[in-house]
């Protein structure tokens, strides 16, 4: 009897390091996979980093790191309402200001990017109540309570622009403006903007775009 009882001792310990040992080889193996997502999202391969954070977080579910970074991989991609969800989950895991911080400022481009402007002014809240300091987020704030205004005074004048259908002429005007603030030369896509709706009014069409560079160059040349 008493032999059983150490053998079945023996077979629990065994079991227990076994498992220890297969936790902490799963735990090496999803930093691997954050090491390699990490690489492959400053090559900008954004959806190869995706498929990488996720392996790690199969591996370890409860690892921040990869949580967070899986919802900048996605909001690169530009699946927003994707990035938004999984930001809120980060969001409830971390612990520390300045990730948190940087989640909501995160989470709050996102709302931006969907045009969802208030959510994103308080996301931008929460961020600065984690980090004060931070002069971009601040910036965005003061572009999201900018975008609340002029939402909601298009709201009543602009409720039938989205219906023309813009010209030609139109849609090349929207093209240089889009290279133009893709090199962050916001007054100069404003005025091709401005240019192209003085000569042709289908140019309505984009008076959303219209608007959030009218925004944009406001709080620029402050």
């Amino acid at each position: 009897m008493k032999n059983r009882l150490v053998l079945l001792c023996l077979c629990i310990t065994s079991f227990i390091f076994s498992q220890q040992k297969n936790e902490e080889q799963l735990m090496r193996e999803a930093r691997e996979d954050l090491r390699e997502g990490n690489k492959l999202y400053n090559q900008l391969k954004f959806d190869e980093a995706e498929i990488s954070y996720k392996k790690a977080l199969s591996k370890n579910p409860n690892y921040p790191k990869a949580s967070y970074n899986l919802g900048n991989a996605i909001y690169q991609q530009n699946r927003n309402k994707e990035a938004i969800a999984q930001f809120e989950l980060v969001e409830k895991t971390i612990k520390d200001k300045q990730s948190k911080a940087e989640t909501y400022h995160n989470m709050g481009n996102s709302f931006m990017n969907e045009k969802q402007y208030q959510l994103a002014l308080e996301s931008y809240k929460n961020a600065l109540r984690n980090n004060s300091k931070d002069d971009e987020t601040r910036y965005n704030l003061a572009l999201a309570k900018e975008m609340i205004k002029q939402q909601n005074k298009n709201n009543e004048n602009n409720e039938g622009d989205k219906d023309i259908k813009p010209s030609e002429y139109a849609k090349m005007m929207k093209k240089k403006a889009d290279d133009a603030m893709s090199k962050f030369q916001f007054n100069n896509a404003l005025n091709l903007m401005k240019e192209s709706l003085r000569n042709d009014k289908t140019t309505k069409h984009y008076q959303d775009f219209l608007t959030r560079l009218e925004s944009i160059t406001k709080i620029q040349n402050q």
